[in-house]
């Protein structure tokens, strides 16, 4: 489990929670039929493209944990990984014009620089603990979005990479980059199209780290190929909408659902979720 959680740095969230139970083995993977297991992916994988286009993050968190009870940690990664290269590119390039890059490159130097610590501590740690002091970190972003507090501070280079370094923390101990960075972001008060910007940007750089990182690893096994292949288009069809979405809804909707993605963050990195998890494992795992 915690050698896969560190080949991805690029912000699948809640990654490690599908694999926190070894009770449930995941099912050998041929050539995926259209099961239940299979129809309950690809609706999953709507709803994440829908977060994505929308508020340019929210993929991991919605995905890695089913995928991860269904499938197995390691091909759930994959997947992940798969879905989210081509199909977000046409909502990626719009918003590399438009990224704030003086505070994205600091932030995404932080994020990797301080990554390896993150394994340190979940390597060396009291897991349950690190669990815990995760969901206080996140429960303390989502204060600071819901108050509508605003950073007054200095944003300059060594702020983007402490919090950039933060972020790499919580990645390298939970694969949830994005609430440090959300935070630092939107209590800047920048319009929610910079911020939307800088996120997608923010998670294309680590995208491709993530690639090179699984294939020199071996995890791109044929099976995880065609069933992450299969899921893509219904990915795509939830960035389009969430896309759309966007466009039409204004600051307040971006606001919303992302503080909304950061509490379920918050709620799914419980260890009290980790049943729920293998139950789904159980009912449709097979």
């Amino acid at each position: 489990m915690r050698s896969a959680l560190a080949l991805s740095p690029s912000g699948h969230g809640l990654y490690r929670l599908a694999a926190t139970s070894n009770r449930t083995q995941p099912r050998k993977m041929n050539l995926p039929p259209l099961d239940l297991s299979m129809m309950t992916l690809l609706a999953v994988v709507l709803v994440a493209g829908v977060a994505k286009g929308l508020s340019g993050f929210g993929t991991g968190m919605i995905v890695a944990p089913v995928a991860g009870a269904l499938y197995g940690p390691k091909a759930a990664l994959a997947i992940m990984v798969i879905i989210d290269s081509l199909p977000a590119v046409p909502v990626t390039i719009p918003a590399l014009r438009i990224a704030r890059w003086q505070e994205v490159l600091p932030v995404t130097l932080g994020l990797f620089l301080l990554f390896p610590a993150g394994i340190w501590l979940l390597t060396h740690g009291d897991e349950t603990l690190l669990r815990w002091l995760i969901c206080v970190a996140i429960l303390c972003c989502v204060v600071i979005l819901w108050s509508g507090w605003r950073y007054s501070g200095p944003r300059n280079r060594l702020t983007s990479l402490g919090v950039g370094g933060v972020a790499g923390v919580l990645s390298g101990i939970a694969s949830i980059p994005g609430p440090p960075v959300i935070a630092y972001w939107m209590a800047s008060g920048l319009p929610a199209v910079i911020i939307r910007a800088n996120l997608l940007s923010l998670f294309l750089l680590g995208e491709l780290v993530s690639i090179g990182n699984l294939w020199f690893a071996g995890l791109f096994q044929r099976d995880v190929v065609i069933l992450g292949l299969l899921a893509a288009p219904a990915y795509f069809v939830g960035i389009l909408a969430g896309w759309a979405m966007f466009s039409r809804g204004g600051e307040w909707l971006y606001r919303m659902v992302t503080f909304a993605l950061v509490v379920m963050a918050a709620l799914l990195a419980l260890p009290a979720f980790d049943g729920i998890f293998d139950a789904i494992a159980r009912r449709l795992g097979g």
